[in-house]
């Protein structure tokens, strides 16, 4: 027996190996694609919510939403997907939107949602959701209004939209609805060749916090698709909870500026 399977071991090696029935020869120079690289879980802070732990260690984010062929070609529109990296490009959440083909066909970008942020584990670690509100800036009630949650079932702030004429405005809340920070945004939120900054800023606007910036993704992409690149940025010793707040906010953003592709550009 010793002997039988030495010689199958040579015969491995020969210059003979065994065809690929039913499979296509590699081109040479083929590179297979690579698994994202995953952020490492890093320790959890007493009081940190489960999977907001990764929200410790970073003071960027760069959120890119996955391009819909559906949406390209037929202009359907589809439940949206976001990949959430660090700035070393590691993967640290996955976000999907829960929604039903009415609501989407037929609300468009004024929507209601509910947002699933899964960790690098397939975890449920956020849910952020929006209900369905007025989108007139004429009309002072019923304005725009994010709910985060972490753990699921949880509440640990709100994006509250306040009204404003001409800018786009908004109050950071804690979960004890207190307002902690303000996000105001230009007068016009079209780009055409560059980025649209919306500024994080103390209560009283005296002190720049941070910045969500709708990032400039090419005008093939910007005139033919709603997929978005968007990038966060916060004080490192910033609170996780509301760093999670603004990272909810982002979303809102997107959806009340830049879901639709004929408002950008």
């Amino acid at each position: 027996m010793a002997s039988a399977v030495t010689s199958i071991d040579l015969q491995t090696k020969n210059a003979f190996p065994n065809p690929n029935y039913g499979q296509t020869p590699t081109p040479p120079g083929y590179v297979p694609p690579q698994a994202p690289a995953m952020m490492p879980v890093p320790q959890r802070p007493v009081g940190c919510p489960p999977g907001l732990e990764y929200l410790t260690q970073i003071d960027q984010l760069l959120v890119h939403q996955k391009i819909e062929l559906a949406e390209v070609i037929l202009g359907w529109e589809t439940n949206n997907k976001y990949l959430v990296k660090n700035t070393l490009g590691q993967q640290v959440f996955y976000v999907a939107e829960e929604n039903d083909c009415c609501t989407r066909q037929c609300c468009g970008p004024m929507r209601s949602f509910v947002l699933h942020v899964q960790d690098n584990m397939g975890q449920e670690v956020m849910t952020l959701t929006r209900p369905l509100r007025c989108a007139s800036c004429c009309c002072p009630c019923c304005l725009q209004e994010l709910e985060v949650q972490a753990p699921p079932g949880n509440p640990i702030g709100y994006v509250i939209q306040k009204w404003h004429p001409f800018l786009p405005k908004f109050i950071v809340q804690n979960e004890k609805r207190e307002d902690v920070l303000r996000i105001q945004g230009p007068f016009c939120a079209c780009n055409c060749c560059s980025d649209v900054n919306f500024e994080v800023m103390s209560m009283d606007e005296s002190t720049q916090v941070g910045r969500i910036c709708k990032q400039w993704t090419g005008m093939l992409q910007e005139a033919f698709t709603d997929a978005d690149n968007f990038g966060i940025k916060f004080p490192m010793d910033l609170d996780v909870k509301i760093k999670a707040v603004l990272f909810g906010a982002l979303f809102l953003i997107d959806f009340m500026f830049f879901e639709n592709s004929n408002n950008k550009h």
